[in-house]
């Protein structure tokens, strides 16, 4: 089948430099979510992408969406775009697109801006469109029934139930403007009818646009049966038009995120107090309290619990790991039973083994630490590779970068450093080292011995200065002299 995504749009109401179909929802475009439903209801189908406003940056982003869904997914990477110059309507949108379609196939209609349609109700939007034959094809129309249908366009019943017309809202009658019924502006549209339909298409209404809701009259002048079905859930055809729409769409997004973690066996403190923003996998009984933000791929494997405020991006997390409080995770890797945090910071190549455990204020960024290591306080470990079973006193930084290039720092097996220690890499410590506390170390450290770099401690007698008392002298009655 055909799949024409209309994208082309500028979102004047959002008042952003960003094309509408651009914004971002859940951490992702909006556009991005149309074409990941859009190949996995047909995989084999190319889809074309109708765009307009902001056209160069939204084409960059489809080059891109498409080279990676081709490395990490077997649904298909090719997808086409169109330009519609001027924004003349839905109808001269789709005209635009019709050169790559074919004719002989139906034509599902997409929009870019309605970013949560599923799948499942798609499926049956497009089976009911079939017909035992191609000329016994039918337009499917997907609408919904609303309390408040302000803003929609209507859908027009006959006596017998049967659509005859969808009306735009600023053409409509009073009569008609009270009909709930409204079209969510997705269908299934029989291909051989398309062309003669939208050349037909004229211009006489409130907007001076080609509504392509007008082929639905068309459809039944020509005898062409129109089926209609409605979405599971009604959030799936809101479309967005400007911010406080695309925030109520973000809540609705991390509330379906936040009910379907809790239905596979995730506890979440307050699920209103979750936002994820990308893809979260968890395992069996994992813990996350409130303020937690997970962005880009995450995954937290069995048990884990996950303290309130943490900030987790591109990272996996082993079993039975303790991230406590306000503790920031970017691009780590966390075997099992290491316990991180509060106020912990992991930086993109943090690798750490089993029980390892990082404290109050560590950094650790590109290293290696092995099991049952700790940093529990204070300290900064970059560009390294730390042994098992070593400690890292308070206030021990690696001193990786010369001003242009970063070096490595080795910490054998079974090291104790001490407080307040700077080792100035390159530089290696030798398995079962001591660094006395304080230790500037810029030479490497031989194994199983003490190394200590200090001044030699002083005393001398000597009194502390006082701070001199200022007296304010009282003025005479005659004033200053």
């Amino acid at each position: 089948m055909n799949i024409v995504i209309l994208a082309a749009g500028q979102g004047q109401r959002m008042r952003s430099a960003l094309p509408k179909v651009m914004q971002i929802l859940a951490g992702k475009p909006m556009l991005q979510y149309v074409l990941e439903t859009a190949l996995t209801v047909s995989p084999k189908t190319k889809p074309v992408v109708v765009i307009g406003h902001g056209a160069p940056l939204v084409s960059q982003f489809i080059a891109h969406f498409a080279e990676q869904n081709k490395a990490t997914s077997k649904l298909s990477a090719n997808i086409s775009t169109v330009l519609q110059a001027q924004q003349k309507g839905t109808g001269h949108a789709l005209l635009q697109a019709l050169p790559k379609l074919n004719l002989s196939e139906p034509t599902l209609v997409l929009y870019g801006d309605v970013p949560l349609i599923s799948p499942v109700t798609l499926r049956r939007l497009i089976k009911l469109a079939d017909g035992v034959a191609k000329q016994d094809s039918a337009l499917a129309l997907l609408t919904q029934k609303m309390a408040d249908s302000k803003g929609y366009g209507r859908i027009v019943r006959n006596s017998a139930d049967e659509v005859i017309a969808i009306i735009e809202e600023k053409d409509a009658s009073p009569q008609q403007q009270a009909i709930q019924e409204i079209n969510t502006g997705m269908m299934v549209l029989p291909s051989q009818h398309l062309k003669r339909w939208l050349k037909a298409l004229h211009v006489s209404n409130a907007q001076g646009e080609y509504y392509l809701t007008d082929v639905i009259a068309m459809a039944v002048k020509d005898g062409v049966p129109i089926r209609t079905t409605q979405t599971i859930n009604a959030w799936e055809s809101i479309g967005v038009n400007d911010r406080a729409q695309l925030a109520a769409l973000e809540r609705i997004t991390q509330r379906e995120i936040a009910s379907n973690l809790l239905a596979n066996g995730v506890s979440l403190a307050d699920p209103a107090r979750l936002d994820v923003r990308g893809k979260l996998s968890c395992g069996q009984d994992v813990f996350i309290d409130i303020g937690c933000l997970f962005e880009g791929n995450v995954s937290l494997a069995a048990g884990v619990k996950v303290g309130p405020n943490c900030v987790l991006r591109n990272s996996q997390v082993g079993k039975r790991v303790v991230l406590q409080a306000f503790s920031h995770l970017d691009g780590a890797t966390i075997s099992d039973d290491c316990i991180i945090g509060p106020y912990a910071r992991l930086r993109p190549g943090a690798n750490l083994a089993n029980d390892v455990h990082i404290g109050n204020f560590v950094e650790v960024k590109n290293s290696q630490l092995g099991s049952h290591s700790k940093a529990n306080h204070l300290a900064y470990v970059g560009d390294a590779v730390v042994g098992k079973r070593v400690n890292i006193g308070a206030g021990t930084i690696t001193c990786n970068y010369d001003g242009i290039n970063k070096h490595q720092t080795i910490i054998e097996d079974d090291v104790f450093i001490g407080s307040d220690t700077q080792l100035v890499a390159p530089v290696r410590v030798g398995r079962g080292a001591t660094l006395g506390a304080g230790t500037t170390l810029t030479k490497d450290a031989p194994a199983n011995q003490l190394t200590v770099s200090r001044a030699k401690q002083v005393s001398v007698a000597w009194q502390r200065p006082e701070k001199k008392m200022l007296v304010k002298k009282k003025l005479s009655s005659k004033g200053k002299k």
